[in-house]
């Protein structure tokens, strides 16, 4: 409590230096489909007299702007007028825009003139959902983890607070996808875990973001190897007329940036670091042991001309956690040793503009993970399971779109990777859940494989208001020696321009993790899962800044992995868990699966001074396991609802708040006398996943003050995890040292004072 009221009395005092200068709007205006520079588009500032017109290149500059929050309308004659929402003007600062306007597909009188907040492509006309920079960074509870932002919404599963892992529409961790600038990036997390896509903290640096993309089902052909969402990232650029600088700190860590324009303007740079010192406020997250983690990122743009565009990334993130022997006993763990990461991806695009006809995006790069881990029974202090893997990989992705006309359109492209992994593991005899020794594991060998894909999109205006696009992907893995063949349909139809009626159904197939495979060479013969997606939906503008959209879909799955050594599981579900998945004596592509939904989302742009989105879903999502009955998946909530928003009754304060409310997710209770008897964690196979926790609800709040100076910016914040302390139960879990069950909590109220500087 002290240090809020000292972080009030902060803001007080330095108000008074506080001043309101001018600052730069500038950016490019281009057609979104082909990437061509629009010239002479109209660039208005609602509710001023300013205002700009593009240049033969396609670029606008607006001068002299009060700092503060605006809202730009873009506009071009055969174009959908668009309104970016949150562009900040900050003193003695250029704000760079880049942005898309896509082409009316009808002719004449008819053309759409109403301008909006939203934009849709073509080619992904369902379960998409996109934010800015400024939505990702003010998020309260996201500990700026654009993860963290996507678990809010109603396609992702709520699960626990500890990790970040998506479980988008029944998926489970190990099927999301994630891109950078058309890069691949296997893994965005600290303390990412093998074999799933999930960890604790992201690693990107939300200041570079421009905008995130998020596909929940039915996305197109030219993603494959997922089974369900892609998260398609985009950073922006660096400043290329001037030097600009960043810290930011907060008890999480600190960290900080600068940018700044190559010579003669030909492109620019940006630079990013961070540390965390999480051991401040260990004690009020209830861990008791401090992690460890640190992030490097690069980006340099390179014009060549202006058809030819070069762009080089780097993304490192190092993690580390150890606790001793004694501390895992204070702390009720059930294991003591440590995890040790170091995760890196190199890469550069190559864009290509076709003249006035499309573009391609051509991509190349190396990553990374190493590990270091070792964990020991906390009971017997004797090792338990360890991982000295390294994996990496070569990755080559095109991708182009090519304009037949006006109403006929081409997308297309291929994927090819190789893989290098090393893999150094063993996981010693244990007695499982259902109280089968499991016999233990030593793997020691390196793999080599190729993957390739290539992809095929056709997107036609058969007719007024109606869309569709026809897909198709091939892929082969030759560590399995199996080829796919996906095809994908979508449809969109528009009754007016506020109603929107869409509907997609494909086919997607993924591998399973290279970490498992290893195990047994006889794993090669292991089929890969295969999911259909059937996606129908609507659309409707309540406003020009209010959308709400509705969808109901199918997933159904098949060609899981099972095992006779715990009948009653589904394997993937336990990717995450402490153990790795290490000791499975066999398995069987045997596993079924399918989730069933229905979704709402209301998401409110920022066109005054008030933001929002309100989601609901209800679902359902079951497995059948290795006895051929049906139980519930370990991620269904059954139920979720969620409201973020926030009100910005100036330019300087900002007031924002999250509220989740999930239905508890199913557990298998312990057999009590068994697993007294046993020693260990006996589960009752009669009330497999019958049970359910708790509901989880958890309220994050965050303050803002904004201090405009003559050439610097200053924001302070407040924010609280968890406002009113709710005891939302992580798991139940049998602790050896006391012989009985005990209970392992999630996050509890966490007040987290940060600041960031611009310079």
């Amino acid at each position: 409590m002290n240090k809020v009221i000292f972080f009030i009395l902060f803001l007080y005092s330095i108000t008074c230096f506080a001043s309101n200068p001018n600052g730069t709007i500038k950016g490019k205006v281009f057609n979104k489909e082909t990437k061509e520079p629009l010239i002479g588009a109209n660039v208005i500032i609602l509710n001023t007299q300013r205002g700009a017109a593009t240049n033969k290149n396609g670029q606008f500059l607006i001068s002299n702007v009060p700092v503060g929050s605006y809202n730009l309308v873009f506009q071009y004659i055969g174009f959908k007028k668009f309104i970016k929402s949150d562009v900040l003007v900050r003193p003695g600062r250029i704000t760079f825009l880049n942005i898309g306007l896509y082409e009316t597909v009808i002719e004449g009188d008819q053309v759409i003139v109403r301008a909006g907040y939203f934009r849709k492509d073509d080619s992904e006309p369902t379960s998409i959902i996109s934010f800015n920079n400024e939505e990702i960074r003010r998020s309260p509870g996201s500990a700026g983890d654009i993860i963290r932002i996507l678990m809010a919404l109603p396609s992702t599963a709520q699960v626990h607070d500890m990790a970040n892992d998506l479980m988008v529409r029944g998926g489970s961790p190990f099927e999301n996808g994630f891109y950078v600038d058309n890069i691949p990036i296997p893994n965005l997390n600290h303390f990412s875990v093998h074999g799933t896509t999930g960890g604790g903290i992201g690693l990107i640096n939300v200041d570079f973001i421009d905008d995130v993309s998020f596909y929940t089902g039915g996305f197109s052909a030219a993603f494959g190897d997922r089974l369900s969402s892609i998260t398609d990232i985009k950073l922006r650029e660096g400043n290329k007329d001037e030097y600009d600088a960043q810290v930011d700190m907060s008890l999480s860590g600190i960290g900080g940036g600068i940018e700044g324009p190559l010579p003669n303007q030909k492109g620019s740079w940006l630079f990013s670091a961070r540390r965390g010192f999480l051991d401040l406020f260990v004690d009020a997250v209830g861990s008791g042991v401090a992690p460890r983690f640190g992030d490097i990122h690069a980006k340099l743009t390179y014009d060549i001309n202006p058809q030819n565009k070069i762009t080089l990334l780097n993304i490192l993130g190092t993690s580390k956690i150890e606790y001793s022997h004694q501390q895992a006993i204070e702390q009720e763990f059930l294991f003591s040793g440590g995890i040790k990461t170091q995760q890196n991806t190199t890469g550069a695009n190559w864009r290509y503009l076709w003249e006035k006809k499309g573009y391609s995006n051509t991509s190349i790069l190396y990553a990374f993970m190493k590990n270091d881990i070792l964990w020991n029974d906390v009971d017997t202090n004797k090792e338990n399971h360890g991982n000295e893997s390294n994996e990496s990989s070569i990755r080559l992705r095109n991708f182009n779109y090519y304009a037949l006309s006006k109403n006929h359109k081409l997308e297309f492209g291929m994927d090819v990777g190789y893989l290098m992994n090393d893999y150094n593991y063993f996981a010693n005899p244990d007695t499982n859940r259902v109280g089968i020794v499991t016999p233990g594991v030593a793997v020691d060998q390196n793999i080599f494989a190729l993957k390739a894909g290539i992809f095929l999109s056709y997107i036609s205006h058969p007719f007024k208001n109606l869309t569709t696009t026809i897909g198709l992907r091939g892929d082969y893995f030759d560590y399995t020696k199996k080829p796919h063949l996906s095809p994908r349909f979508s449809l969109s139809y528009g009754v007016n321009e506020r109603l929107t009626f869409n509907m997609a159904i494909g086919m997607f197939y993924q591998n399973l993790p290279m970490f498992l495979l290893s195990q047994h060479n006889g794993y090669k013969k292991l089929d890969d899962p295969q999911a259909i997606h059937y996606v129908v939906g609507m659309e409707y503008l309540l406003t020009s800044d209010t959308k709400m959209t509705f969808e109901v879909y199918d997933k159904a799955y098949k060609d899981f992995p099972l095992s006779s050594d715990d009948p009653y599981s589904f394997v993937v579900d336990d990717f995450g868990s402490m153990r790795l998945n290490m000791n499975y004596s066999q398995l069987e592509s045997i596993g079924k699966a399918h989730s069933r939904g229905i979704e709402l989302l209301i998401q409110k742009k920022l066109a005054k001074n008030f933001y929002g989105l309100i989601s609901g879903s209800l679902f359902r999502s079951r497995y059948q396991d290795y006895l051929n009955r049906w139980r519930n998946r370990v991620f269904d909530n059954r139920y979720i609802f969620s409201v973020i928003g926030g009100y910005k009754p100036s330019k300087k304060w900002e007031f924002s708040a999250r509220w989740v409310l999930a239905g508890g997710i199913p557990y298998t209770p312990f057999d009590i006398e068994k697993s007294k008897q046993a020693h260990t964690g006996i589960i009752d196979k009669n009330r497999i996943n019958k049970l359910r926790y708790p509901d989880y609800h958890s309220l994050n709040i965050r303050v803002d003050r904004r201090f405009f100076f003559k050439q610097t910016n200053l924001i302070m914040y407040l924010s609280i995890w968890n406002a009113y302390n709710r005891k939302n139960i992580d798991r139940y879990f049998w602790d050896p040292l006391n012989n009985r069950q005990n209970t392992f909590y999630q996050f509890r109220l966490v007040p987290i004072l940060g600041m960031e500087f611009e310079f």
